[in-house]
């Protein structure tokens, strides 16, 4: 598992500003799965990457700070602080209320780190709770007012520590969060292998071309496998890779462009 990886980040590094491990994945293979994933954090940041576990915790009190410790923070070790597995963000589900965000949020001031809370999901059934009508409005929109609520007092430069997710898959959707979140960036995952395209995403930016993180997984680790990548081979994953990269980018910039 590990060797992959550092292939495909060594592959489009320079081309890729984020990386995105799913922790369950590695959760499969024991304690050296969360070693490859540990190793994994590492390496892509030697490489200048940015590292979004993937984990959506959720829970709230001393248990979320152990979350945020652990993903986020340091933690004592033999009298010294440690990172296990210092990631630079991490996706969560803030649907405990406040309660299961504040914890993260003086480490993510202090070590200038971030969170992405779950907003507009992907999924097909994501509706059944999401899309609810409450007060006359769905749900969804009242979880983005409040995930730029907890932004305002904690933001970097332009945006907020605070960011959240959303799925290519809904874009008009995300064009009303957008208005709702100006000041945070949108973790957009769905595009690829679950049918989003680039001009699906235009309205998750901001009229500066700024503010969105567009994640692909299996379109991109995988391309090797598709059709349209197929003469790289199985042995030149890495280099099916970096040409899905590619491709991707000229979607997502064709689309930015078109739309002006």
């Amino acid at each position: 598992i590990l060797e992959y990886n550092k292939a495909i980040i060594d592959a489009i590094c320079d081309i890729v500003p984020a990386i995105k491990p799913q922790a369950a994945y590695y959760e499969l293979y024991s304690w050296q799965g969360m070693w490859a994933l540990s190793e994994t954090v590492r390496y892509a940041q030697s490489k200048g990457m940015i590292v979004i576990m993937d984990g959506k915790r959720n829970d709230i009190g001393s248990t979320m700070q152990a979350y945020a410790k652990a993903h986020l923070g340091t933690t004592a070790l033999r009298d010294q602080q440690q990172a296990a597995f210092g990631s630079d963000m991490l996706t969560v589900n803030g649907y405990l209320g406040s309660d299961g965000i504040k914890p993260l949020l003086p480490i993510c001031d202090e070590k200038d780190k971030g969170i992405f809370v779950l907003v507009k999901t992907s999924n097909p059934s994501s509706g059944e709770f999401q899309d609810r009508i409450i007060d006359g409005r769905p749900l969804y929109e009242w979880v983005g007012e409040k995930v730029a609520q907890w932004g305002e007092s904690h933001m970097g430069n332009e945006y907020s520590y605070v960011g959240a997710v959303v799925g290519a898959t809904y874009p008009e959707m995300g064009k009303t969060l957008r208005k709702i979140m100006p000041k945070t960036f949108i973790l957009v995952p769905g595009y690829g292998a679950q049918g989003g395209q680039g001009k699906d995403l235009v309205h998750f930016f901001n009229e500066d071309g700024l503010g969105a993180i567009i994640n692909s997984s299996r379109g991109i680790i995988a391309a090797y496998k598709q059709e349209a990548y197929a003469q790289f081979g199985p042995q030149n994953f890495a280099e099916a890779s970096r040409q899905a990269v590619k491709d991707m980018i000229a979607d997502i910039d064709g689309a930015l462009q078109a739309a002006k």
